[in-house]
């Protein structure tokens, strides 16, 4: 591969899993447990 290419395919893979982290980050830091009655709401 050239290293164009390498460049290009470390930085789609640092946006895919910085994304990925960013998201189990904000997952984790705002972990509040819905009560039954917010989990059926749309039921």
């Amino acid at each position: 591969m050239s290293t164009t290419a390498i460049v290009m395919m470390v930085v789609a893979m640092l946006v895919i899993w910085g994304g990925l982290a960013l998201a189990i980050l904000n997952l984790t830091r705002s972990a509040e447990t819905p009560t039954s009655r917010e989990v059926h709401r749309d039921l």
